[in-house]
């Protein structure tokens, strides 16, 4: 008989789109998975929780959502849905239902790329001097390319609400960024810690879907693994 996979949908966060998971997806694929990357517009809460639910209709059940930064966010609320079976976090956010984005990482230090942000026309750019608060470990080239494909939020976008929480249903794996200087370290570890998640720790920047590919390929295959295994 053969055995349907989990299909993975995957969830950005700031200063990025959905391109930020190309080297996971052709694997993924390759691997027999149906594979969605949301392209959310940043303009919203409600709208983004939106845009990653629509995928799911888009691939088969059951689901695993990853989520990025503030990708966690979406996907701590768009995880509710029946059709999702799993989360794998990604150096992301994780509110409760009382917290917002802001709310959350306002329990701790203040990082370094807030020190690199522009607000123009209701819009928060990442600065270049900021990339390698955000990136730092990837050849310059790359960076230069994480640069020019940010996507920008509305400014008040970490403020925003919604009350869904997942990671109290569904079982969750956690990757933690240990170099990272946009969502602070320690903001990982008490997110994968209250949500009793599977925890990995990579030595990674912000971004480690896009320095160490392998390693996060790893834990969503495992979250797949015992996923479909249930």
């Amino acid at each position: 008989m053969t055995v349907t996979k989990p299909s993975i949908v995957f969830a950005h966060g700031l200063w990025a789109d959905g391109s930020c998971f190309s080297k996971l997806i052709p694997t993924l694929q390759a691997d027999g998975h149906d594979v969605m990357a949301s392209q959310h517009g940043l303009d919203s809460l409600a709208s983004d929780v939106a845009a990653v639910k629509a995928c799911l209709a888009r691939v088969s059940s059951p689901v695993i959502l990853v989520g990025h930064s503030y990708g966690g966010t979406l996907i701590t609320h768009a995880g509710t849905d029946p059709r999702v079976a799993g989360l794998v976090y990604i150096a992301a956010l994780a509110p409760d239902a009382d917290e917002t984005s802001q709310s959350l990482q306002a329990k701790f230090p203040v990082t370094d790329v807030f020190s690199h942000i522009e607000v123009t026309d209701g819009r928060v750019w990442l600065s270049p001097g900021g990339v390698p608060c955000f990136a730092g470990d990837l050849p310059e080239a790359e960076q230069k390319l994480v640069y020019a494909t940010q996507g920008a939020p509305v400014a008040d976008l970490f403020t925003q609400k919604v009350e869904d929480v997942a990671w109290k249903t569904k079982p969750s794996w956690y990757i933690v960024a240990t170099q990272d200087r946009t969502v602070h370290p320690d903001l990982q570890r008490f997110a994968a810690k209250r949500m009793g998640a599977t925890t990995f720790e990579f030595e990674s920047s912000h971004v480690p879907m896009l320095s160490k590919p392998s390693l996060v390929l790893d834990v969503i295959r495992k979250a797949a693994g015992a996923v479909q295994n249930n």
